[in-house]
């Protein structure tokens, strides 16, 4: 056999294993006859891959009941080993850092995190990130060749193309930073980053309030106004990756002047800073959060009709939104949003009032997996899942037993 014929023979057999992984991977649990079936191969074929690929202990024998089953076999299912590989989500926000490691069939393997000063710079925050990256994957026992990727949350834009961070909220250390590149020279494995508050809305799709869901729109209501769309089952990211800055809508055109050269943005009527500046006044100069939600919680006056501002406002962008985009479901996040009813109500109210009649009843509920930067990392982590752009590829160059394709 000549050199050309044999690399040819390498090649098919790979493109025929990255197939019936493909396959695997979108189907979950496959009969042979069915992958010889779909892969357009023979069952011979499909019998030779899968047995190399179960040496490899890339694919595995399992009693799972197949989503489809055309076959009516009792056995013989085949799945992809869900421990195989792994992916991380990564997420950095104001003052903390935090990792999360979970397989293939998105089952958590480790998550863990570290409070970070505000005033620490990127370099820093990425290498404490790498060092609890580290540490995970050594108390797992897993070599760093099993990571088939790392999705990163960090505030602020991140330009599509250059993987730069764009402006952030003030005191952000992220601004122009090429996020991706210091990235991936510090990890050594392939990255993908986003704003957080995008990882957030996708951590929400897959396990939270908008799992099941392909059309979702995710805001999150804090310091800042940021907001995930999930359209078609996918992020979607805009032309320069700069989709979903709804805080800077704005909503009064003779508003007050935004630090974005906007005017009048709906983060200076709705964000966390704009509660605190209404509230305080009434409540104390020193009240925080956490007290302004227990005092509205009781009933009290000027916390409810704050808030039911708030919710109206947010109401109205929501609303035109809707009738842009139909969402099926909004869900609503950050900090703000532990007010519950007294926010969402009158958000609701806006909503049906002001969008056209076919998409007024979307449902709007509240965020479900909670606040803190493990959310946005558990958004990484499904990310990678999600856009790695052949994971079937990615996982057929892992090496579990010392035998490669």
């Amino acid at each position: 056999m000549n050199q050309r014929s044999g690399g040819s023979l390498r090649s098919l057999r790979r493109t025929n294993q990255e197939q019936l992984l493909a396959l695997l991977l979108a189907q979950g649990p496959l009969h042979r006859a069915a992958l010889a079936r779909q892969a357009g191969v023979s069952r011979t074929t499909v019998s030779t891959i899968a047995d190399e690929l179960m040496t490899r202990g890339l694919v595995v024998k399992t009693g799972e009941k197949p989503v489809v089953d055309l076959d009516g076999r009792a056995g013989d299912l085949l799945s992809v080993n869900p421990r195989a590989a792994v992916v991380a989500g990564m997420n950095h926000t104001f003052d903390g850092v935090w990792v999360h490691l979970c397989d293939l069939a998105a089952g958590e393997f480790a998550s863990a995190g570290t409070a970070v000063d505000p005033g620490t710079g990127p370099a820093e925050r990425i290498a404490a990130g790498a060092a609890i990256l580290q540490r995970l994957l050594d108390e797992q026992e897993l070599g760093r060749e099993r990571v088939i990727g790392v999705g990163v949350g960090v505030p602020g834009p991140v330009h599509r193309e250059t993987g730069v961070v764009g402006v952030s909220l003030p005191g952000q250390p992220w601004s122009h930073v090429p996020a991706v590149e210091e990235f991936e020279r510090a990890l050594g494995l392939p990255v993908t980053v986003a704003n957080n508050t995008r990882l957030e809305g996708v951590a929400e799709a897959r396990w939270g309030a908008g799992r099941g869901v392909a059309n979702l729109l995710y805001f999150g209501l804090s310091s800042g106004i940021g907001s995930a769309l999930i359209l078609d089952g996918r992020l979607h990211r805009g032309a320069v990756g700069a989709a979903g800055e709804l805080g800077h809508v704005s909503v009064r055109v003779d508003g007050p002047a935004c630090r974005c050269g906007n005017r009048g943005c709906l983060v200076l009527h709705a964000g966390l800073p704009a509660v605190l500046a209404a509230l305080r006044p009434v409540f104390g100069a020193d009240t925080g959060l956490d007290e302004i939600l227990a005092r509205t919680a009781a009933g009290d006056r000027a916390g409810e009709t704050v808030f039911a501002e708030i919710g109206s406002v947010v109401g109205q962008v929501l609303a035109n939104l809707c009738n842009l985009l139909d969402p099926e479901r909004i869900v609503v996040g950050g900090e703000l949003s532990r007010a519950g009813e007294v926010l969402l109500t009158p958000m609701r109210t806006a909503v049906r009032r002001h969008a056209l009649p076919l998409v007024r009843e979307v449902d709007l509920v509240p965020a479900e997996l909670g606040l803190g930067a493990r959310i946005g990392a558990l958004g990484g982590a499904a990310l990678v899942l999600s856009e790695t752009p052949d994971l079937a590829a990615a996982l057929n160059r892992v090496d579990m037993n010392g035998v490669t394709a």
